[in-house]
């Protein structure tokens, strides 16, 4: 009777146990016809006038294709999430997301490249290891109303991709704030360190990246910035290297969102700064510091709107970058053209079947100019194309639609 009132007691409590722990599978499955165009047009020179022949090529030339993507209005995704009660207000859950290529099959669960995170949360607010968005990253997903996926995504993410950060121990503010919300990342360089430094040898920190985020959201405002530096590699590994180069990416984004039911309101303004060190014993060379690009600028702003129409919503977006190239003041050329610069204007409509299910279309255009070379996807213009038959071509335009079917679970 004793070991009876035992295994009940045991199952009782196993019940309980179980009832304060869930895990969920969701996942995303997308697909769409997509077609994409891209377009160079032809740069005349002088040089042009010693070869005739020059003279008789094409003024443009182009790259297509039509296909079958996944992705064109959310990311396609297979993940699994669980929470734990663990009593006196604190939780513990994760969260493992995995990216899927549903039109071909060839990409499964092969890695949690989405998102892998474990967390602890309380009245402190919460405690998140390992990989996830960047601040950046939210901010684009966020203030763009095409979600930053598809065709229709963000110039500036296009531009200079905020990404994900792998190794990092990340905290947000508790939700109880009175609208406010943030949080800070830390990302692992993970870099061996040597001491003392021998021939050959540099400690370095490319990988490493820190940032956050601050905002406030009340009724139909939505508004927050964020800053990150993400160190990269040097160009080389000699510590006695006399034109060594690190680079620090700097970015920083100011966005908001202002829903007046009718219409819903998007913008956002980014800046992306790449500085790189320069250690050199060798004036002669300081003209080639062009080509080094000691310090650029990348600038781009997004203005958008979304319009509910009965079971679907427009959804509009224009967007520029501009690129703001160092050019040394000891070199300069006929021909220099100033700073590259692109813009997009994406159109899309999204009719929802359901709460899950729902059907989408497309269009978006990006024209560059200056040497500019963003896409709204599709193949890209290769070297060969930008230098076809011994003439110059510079990327002008990119076109293209999509329209599928989407199912979230």
């Amino acid at each position: 009777m004793k070991k009876s009132c035992a295994a009940l007691a045991a199952l009782l409590v196993c019940g309980v146990a179980s009832a304060q722990s869930s895990v969920t599978l969701f996942g995303v499955v997308d697909a769409a016809v997509s077609q994409v165009s891209n377009k160079a047009d032809r740069v005349y020179s002088l040089s042009d006038l010693a070869d005739p022949s020059l003279l008789l090529l094409p003024g443009s030339v182009k790259v297509s294709r039509t296909e079958l993507r996944n992705s064109g209005l959310s990311s396609s995704r297979l993940g699994f999430r669980g929470v734990e009660d663990l009593g006196s207000g604190l939780s513990a859950s994760f969260w493992l997301e995995a990216p899927i290529t549903n039109d071909d099959g060839a990409t499964g669960v092969a890695s949690f490249s989405r998102r892998s995170t474990v967390s602890l949360s309380g009245a402190f607010g919460e405690v998140r290891l390992g990989r996830d968005n960047s601040p950046g990253k939210v901010m684009d997903d966020t203030y763009d109303p095409f979600g930053n996926t598809g065709i229709g995504s963000s110039l500036i993410y296009t531009a200079y991709n905020h990404g994900r950060i792998s190794n990092a121990a990340q905290y947000f503010l508790p939700a109880n704030l009175g609208g406010v919300y943030g949080n800070l990342m830390y990302g692992f360089a993970e870099k061996a360190r040597y001491s003392p430094l021998g021939y050959g040898e540099r400690d370095s920190n490319a990988g490493r990246y820190w940032g956050g985020r601050i905002g406030y959201a009340n009724g139909p405002l939505d508004v927050s910035l964020a800053y990150g530096q993400l160190d990269g590699a040097s160009s080389s590994a000699d510590v006695l290297d006399l034109d060594d180069r690190d680079t620090k990416n700097k970015i920083l984004a100011i966005g908001a969102t202002y829903d007046f039911g009718v219409v819903k309101l998007f913008g956002e303004y980014s800046q992306n700064k790449i500085e790189r060190s320069l250690i050199t014993a060798d004036y002669a060379t300081l003209a080639g510091w062009s080509a080094a690009q000691y310090e650029n600028k990348t600038k781009g702003f997004l203005v958008g709107v979304t319009v509910p129409v009965g079971a679907g919503l427009i959804r509009a977006s224009y967007g520029q970058v501009k690129y703001d190239v160092y050019r040394s003041p000891f070199l300069w050329t006929w021909d220099d053209q100033g700073d590259p610069k692109a813009n997009k204007f994406a159109l899309g409509y999204v009719h929802n079947l359901s709460k899950r299910t729902a059907l989408y279309a497309t269009i978006a255009r990006v024209s560059n100019k200056n040497g500019a070379n963003l896409t709204v996807g599709g193949p890209a213009l290769s070297s060969a194309l930008l230098a076809y038959g011994g003439g110059t071509y510079q990327p002008k335009t990119s076109t293209g639609y999509e329209f599928g079917l989407r199912h979230s679970f």
